[in-house]
């Protein structure tokens, strides 16, 4: 089955890529700096992007990253109000970002319909939670907790190791409850990994992809991207892009992106190529009425 109702929308990812913003409510994003940290900055980002033609936003708390502790009663205050407001606001779907069960508990009550757990369950609540709240989770591929130092990353096969820590975590997953038509993957792009190792993940990306599940790709402005190409932060935008596309080539129907605008045009261009959307209008060397 490709239809997903996901929060108040509908998805055939069969023939549409969904676009995920980001909207990090946070003093220290590795990205946006703290811009969207304000209440009133967050949601209005979160609805701007929906007008921008985004499907999704993905609002967190606590960035993956090594920093100062968080309290869950600090991520709570942090992104509840934000859920509410975007959720009155507009119909776009809702994920939130977040590793604790209380966190994804109270996020899904608010009116958030996805968990993005980045840490793939290291709460061991998390799964139970997820079902008891009839919420999508992703899933996604990282080692240890977020926020602590790690050591240099290191892997025999990294997708094949990826690979097998996803179906672990997906059995984990219905065994708690949580219906397969209800999990989406990420295999976690830079996420303690190096740039080689991303790089491999995005060439091989068809092997995740044939577990049978809708795949996120979050590769906006990463470490990666500014390694490979050689660009820092802020000059990312273009391999951002490429490195979408190649995912969406590679079969990912979910790509989490912070520039919305060319991610949504990027996005749309490529259903019109393969023929899953109708051109807006067809006037260039076309018969009067639009006829071919």
């Amino acid at each position: 089955m490709s239809e997903h109702i996901i929060g108040r929308r509908s998805f055939d990812f069969e023939k549409q890529i969904a676009v995920m913003a980001v909207v990090n409510r946070t003093p220290d994003s590795f990205y946006d700096r703290g811009r969207t940290y304000e209440i009133d900055a967050a949601v209005s980002s979160a609805v701007q992007a929906a007008e921008q033609g985004a499907d999704w936003v993905d609002i967190g708390g606590v960035p993956f990253g090594r920093g100062p502790a968080v309290s869950s009663a600090e991520e709570l205050e942090r992104i509840v109000p934000v859920i509410e407001q975007v959720a009155a606001a507009s119909d776009v779907v809702i994920s939130v970002d977040t590793y604790r069960a209380e966190v994804a508990e109270a996020a899904t009550s608010a009116g958030a319909s996805v968990i993005n757990d980045t840490s793939g369950f290291s709460d061991p609540r998390m799964a139970a939670t997820v079902a008891g709240s009839g919420a999508h989770v992703v899933i996604t591929h990282s080692a240890g907790r977020p926020r602590e130092e790690k050591p240099p990353a290191r892997y025999a096969d990294v997708v094949d190791e990826v690979r097998a820590f996803l179906v672990e975590r997906v059995d984990r997953a219905v065994e708690a409850g949580i219906p397969r038509e209800n999990i989406i993957l990420d295999p976690g792009h830079d996420l303690d990994k190096n740039t080689l190792h991303t790089l491999e993940i995005t060439r091989r990306l068809d092997e995740i992809v044939g577990l049978g599940l809708p795949v996120l790709a979050a590769v906006s402005n990463k470490d990666f991207i500014g390694e490979a190409i050689d660009r820092p932060q802020g000059e990312r935008i273009h391999g951002s892009i490429a490195a979408m596309m190649a995912c969406i080539e590679r079969g990912a129907r979910i790509v989490r992106m912070h520039d919305v605008a060319s991610a949504v045009d990027a996005a749309r261009m490529y259903e019109a190529v393969v023929g899953w959307r109708e051109p807006v209008r067809v006037e260039h060397n076309a018969q009067p009425g639009g006829n071919v």
